[in-house]
């Protein structure tokens, strides 16, 4: 079994409070900081671990930091985003709920590092029991001298928010969750400047994810070198991955990066197979928003290696024959699942939620649903697939924000990879509404 840095003290009895937090090591990286290291000193660290952005776009953390500029007697933000809204993903709500002085403790020991003296938490409107578990240990740092003036006698000061999002997943982009943070709505910003050199309001300001944030805990405890010694090449470290669908054991799970995706799959530390007995038919590695893979593709890259859980694996191929590791998000379908009935639900959802900034997105998301909609119901036709393929090269690529190509890339892999059960929609929809097609062969070159 994998060393878990983050969850391991999920499931201590009262966990969730600072004296048990505490009595488990707790708030120690916040210790070393402040007490033994300069700012400076803690970005080195995180550069040095490799640590990667847990919330879907892989950039180095350490860099990301690096960027956000530093002007005499401005103030500056750090802005956890915990607007965790990509359907199939849920290992923030998991983390912020269990662990909520985790999430506490790298907010301290981050903003500590990028200066920042008044930090925010943007939680998903829809988590709002979480917010309260936030709001009671955040006032359990303050009583406890972790918040405040003069954090451990050291001359920090920090002050910490945590303030609920209205429910929007574009509010998830970094600068739509910034302009709804400052009362605005939540449309994305033009870059650039980008948030590092004017963010919240007009401030120098970092956006990170929950688990981001988080795993600078154990990347201060215990060294940036020991932390780069954890995982493969370029992913470095453990990773929080959401499963679910048709598995014996769905939940979150920690892992070492370099895990096959087998051994995820089907090992009896984790997932432990296909539930019911069932064959594997698909799978999508990393949330609703990364290419779909077709059950060949999983396990095994096109060019007959072990696909692992790491960044450059998952995407081996580029989206011909890869995908992305992104949030997390681990969905799996069995052979009777409905390709064309998943796709038109996920194309529901981008539509609903575009924020209409964007005319290809705005219309083009619409579009998509509408389509999807006819094929999967019986009222389709051949040409509906190929208008489906022309609508996403309108989409991708031409948008302020990543949502139009998250939209775009889920039905252009289904179509890529399951293009036949399209056409059996098409051509049987009768049969096509009773029953789901069944697996694909694949490719002889595969």
């Amino acid at each position: 079994m994998a060393r878990k840095l983050l969850i391991e003290h999920a499931d201590v009895q009262g966990i969730a409070s600072y004296d048990v937090y505490r009595k488990h090591g707790g708030y120690a990286s916040v210790e070393k900081a402040l007490k033994n290291m300069s700012p400076d000193e803690v970005v080195e660290e995180v550069k040095k671990s490799g640590l990667r952005g847990r919330g879907g776009a892989g950039f180095p953390t350490g860099m990301k930091w690096s960027f956000l500029a530093k002007p005499e007697g401005v103030e500056r933000h750090l802005v956890c985003n915990a607007d965790e809204s990509e359907p199939g993903t849920f290992k923030d709500r998991y983390l912020m709920e269990k662990l909520p002085h985790l999430l506490i403790e790298g907010m301290i020991t981050s903003s500590y590092a990028l200066g920042a003296r008044r930090s925010y938490i943007y939680i998903r409107g829809e988590f709002m029991y979480v917010l309260r578990i936030l709001e009671k240990a955040i006032a359990e740092a303050y009583a406890n001298g972790m918040l405040g003036k003069n954090i451990l006698g050291s001359g920090y000061d920090l002050d910490l928010v945590v303030t609920p999002g209205g429910g929007a997943y574009i509010c998830g982009e970094e600068t739509a969750l910034l302009e709804s943070l400052e009362g605005k709505r939540g449309n994305p910003r033009m870059k650039p400047p980008f948030p590092a050199v004017k963010g919240l309001w007009g401030n120098p300001t970092v956006v990170n994810n929950v688990e981001s944030i988080a795993a600078v805990v154990p990347i201060v405890n215990e060294g940036g070198e020991a932390y780069a010694k954890i995982g493969i090449e370029r992913s470095t470290g453990t990773k929080l991955i959401s499963a679910s669908g048709n598995l014996v054991r769905p939940g979150v799970y920690e892992i070492e990066l370099g895990l096959s995706v087998e051994e995820f799959i089907y090992g009896d530390d984790y997932c432990r197979g296909i539930a019911n007995g069932k064959k594997l038919k698909a799978c999508i590695p990393g949330g609703s928003s990364v290419p779909i893979l077709p059950h060949y593709l999983v396990t095994k890259t096109a060019a007959g290696t072990d696909r692992l859980m790491t960044y450059e694996s998952l995407a081996d191929g580029g989206f011909a024959s890869g995908s992305m590791l992104g949030s997390g998000g681990f969905i799996v379908f069995d052979e009777d699942q409905c390709i064309v009935r998943n796709t038109w639900n996920f194309a529901r959802f981008y539509a609903h939620e575009s924020c209409g900034q964007c005319s290809p997105c705005r219309e083009g998301t619409g579009w998509m649903e509408k389509v999807l909609y006819r094929l999967e119901h019986g009222h389709g036709t051949l040409e509906d697939i190929s208008l489906l393929e022309e609508i996403n090269k309108k989409i991708e690529g031409n948008t302020i924000c990543p949502l139009g190509d998250a939209a775009a890339w889920p039905v252009a892999a289904a179509i890529r990879h399951f293009r036949d059960e399209f056409e059996w929609h098409v051509k049987s929809p009768q049969e096509a509404q009773s029953r789901n097609y069944g697996l694909i062969q694949a490719p002889l070159e595969a």
